[in-house]
């Protein structure tokens, strides 16, 4: 290798190395500011949402957005729906709705009330497309629905159920691959170029913000589904969110997931079986 190739690549290490030290400055100035701790998400798709965050701002540098973001609250709220991975979809794992349908829901009918938790639900498709599911298998009257998030203006949104007419059009076929029952225009009432979930849907459904990273169980869960989330986090995280959710299962709850998630950091993935191969829907075999 030649002397300036040499140094040329010296250089880049000290600026990967700079900016690393910058990370995990603003991180840790975040959550002394705001509370959010970011720390221990996954670096690579992080720092993808920060150079998206970085371009919207106009800043050049990660401690120039850190500035921006521990004196303008607003320019926080900016952050957290650029990192804060807020990729959602309506029956976007129609094989893992079906088997919800086809697993879960006839133990959920026999008793006589039960909760479900959906966490990091982002703008609410997914959520309010289990309470389509749970509506056709007539168990939604019996049925409570906890969706939460760390983002209040994601939540904001969810709460009033309604989505650009054209993309939840395009629902139709991940809906009926699901195991829907008749079509999914029969769960929406449609305003000008927007769908509007019915008040029903909307009835059953407690939004509020609440963090994997940093706050504990709330409640008993039949049902938790938590897909595409536990990817953004790196091993101790995952670790950390999975005993959560494993404390606030009942016995014989389940557990959803996303398709490219598993039970790999789980501290208690030997107390669950899989419900069903190629699936990753997992049930709580012991306390």
């Amino acid at each position: 290798m030649r002397r300036s190739e040499g140094a040329a690549l010296r250089i880049e290490r000290a600026r990967t190395d700079l900016e690393e030290i910058e990370i995990q400055l603003l991180l840790e100035g975040i959550r002394l500011c705001y509370g959010y701790d970011f720390r221990e998400y996954a670096l690579t798709p992080l720092r993808r949402g920060l150079t998206a965050g970085m371009a919207r701002e106009g800043v050049q540098t990660v401690s120039a957005y850190q500035d921006r973001i521990l004196h303008d609250a607003a320019c926080m709220q900016r952050f957290l729906g650029t990192v804060g991975f807020n990729v959602t979809g309506m029956f976007r794992d129609p094989e893992l709705m079906r088997c919800v349908r086809e697993e879960v829901v006839p133990l959920l009918r026999t008793y006589p009330s039960s909760r479900v938790w959906v966490a990091g639900c982002a703008t609410g498709e997914e959520v309010y497309a289990l309470a389509v599911l749970l509506e056709e298998a007539g168990v939604l009257n019996k049925t409570s629905i906890y969706a939460t998030d760390m983002n209040e203006d994601t939540l904001t949104a969810a709460r009033v159920g309604s989505y650009p007419l054209d993309r939840v059009r395009r629902y139709e076929e991940a809906y009926a691959a699901s195991g829907g029952q008749a079509n999914l225009a029969d769960h929406y009432s449609i305003a000008g170029r927007a769908a509007r979930f019915n008040r029903k849907l909307q009835g059953s459904i407690t939004w509020a913000r609440h963090s994997l990273v940093t706050d504990g169980s709330f409640n008993d869960f039949h049902l938790i589904v938590c897909a595409n989330v536990l990817i953004y986090f790196r091993a101790s995280l995952q670790e950390r969110a999975h005993r959560l959710m494993y404390d606030s299962l009942i016995r014989g709850g389940f557990l959803a997931l996303g398709k490219r998630e598993s039970l790999l950091y789980c501290p208690d993935r030997d107390h669950y079986e899989q419900v069903r191969d190629g699936v990753n829907l997992f049930r709580k075999t012991r306390w």
